[in-house]
């Protein structure tokens, strides 16, 4: 067995890889940063493993050389690839029949659903993290809402500044993934600024467990169709059992969504499931400007159009995140292409 690296695969390597994960029915993930190929003597993929960030995906072995030990080779591989990045914090999203093969290799499950198995490389790593975050003693109503914020707009402000006037202490989780215009950071600048009025509001991070859109992997689920519904669920399925459940939460609120329908569908994905684990969905109605609702693609547009200094931005956002665009603007205009 010969074993190959890719950074990742091009050419006919890459469709030979391509072709063999089609062939365990597994989809090739453009994200791939680097690849392993096991082959055999003849030159034939025989199991692959890829790795884009901290996430390890793309795993699949020839159902011929099953119990090889095939799969620990090439994660292994991929691992210590990762380690040799500078990351240790590891993730795998795999069907939950893989359990096995990924508990053997030091992986411990965060959750599973019916589709999808959440692991990671540290035992209880999602409890430490929670358990590590910003809490206050609160006997009455405990709420939370989870936003991107890219950027932090008058509409997100609106929603928080209503959910807090609605519960004794509101948690807002602010997605931690950088795959937004806006790096997590200066987000979470924006956010904290922008809600330090509200004296019951604590804001943090996601780590990485709540899962956006652009982070959620879905090489290995064959029903395409349904790529929205089961990235829903096992985003919900975290919140409540490692987020709200420790931290006591029991109302979520989010605001209505007009202009996206995957965030719709989202919202009323979320309000069929999380009251039967303990969580009230709260819909605030989405706050406008010019008889049009707050929308972030549009300050973005306007960001790249215009600068910080666009007259129309003040009607959009608040102060806290027009100052903090100011102070970033040299590291924020090349992402915007402004």
């Amino acid at each position: 067995m010969d074993l190959m690296q890719g950074r990742p695969f091009t050419g006919r390597t890459l469709e030979r890889l391509k072709k063999f994960l089609a062939s365990v029915g597994l989809l090739y993930d453009d994200g791939v940063e680097m690849s392993v190929c096991a082959c055999d003597d003849d030159g034939e993929i025989i199991a692959t493993a890829s790795r884009q960030g901290p996430v390890l995906k793309c795993v699949g072995v020839s159902p011929d050389h099953q119990g090889e030990g095939l799969a620990a080779s090439v994660v292994s591989e991929t691992v210590t690839d990762a380690i040799g990045a500078g990351l240790s914090h590891l993730f795998v999203f795999t069907k939950p029949s893989n359990r096995q093969i990924f508990d053997d290799l030091g992986f411990f499950p965060v959750v599973e659903t019916g589709d999808v198995l959440f692991m990671e490389n540290r035992r209880d790593g999602v409890k430490r993290f929670v358990a590590s975050l910003e809490r206050r003693e609160c006997a009455g109503t405990v709420g939370a809402v989870v936003a991107n914020c890219n950027p932090f707009t008058k509409g997100h402000l609106y929603l928080m500044e209503t959910a807090a006037s609605r519960c004794d202490l509101l948690h807002v989780f602010v997605l931690s993934a950088e795959k937004s215009v806006f790096p997590a950071d200066v987000r979470m600048e924006m956010v904290k600024r922008g809600t330090a009025h509200l004296k019951n509001v604590l804001v943090h991070p996601t780590g990485d467990y709540l899962i956006s859109a652009a982070t959620f992997p879905d090489y290995f689920l064959k029903d395409r169709a349904r790529v929205d519904d089961v990235k829903c669920e096992l985003d919900l399925v975290i919140f409540a059992r490692c987020f709200a459940e420790p931290l006591g939460i029991t109302r979520r609120f989010v605001g209505t969504e007009p202009l996206s329908p995957v965030t719709a569908h989202y919202n009323e994905t979320m309000k069929r499931f999380l009251p039967s684990r303990g969580v009230e969905v709260t819909e605030i109605e989405r706050a406008e400007s010019g008889g049009q609702p707050i929308s972030a693609t549009r300050v973005r547009a306007l960001l790249k159009e215009q600068g910080p200094e666009a007259p129309e931005l003040a009607e959009l956002l608040p102060q806290t995140t027009i100052d903090v665009l100011r102070g970033n603007w040299d590291a924020i205009a090349p992402r915007l292409g402004a």
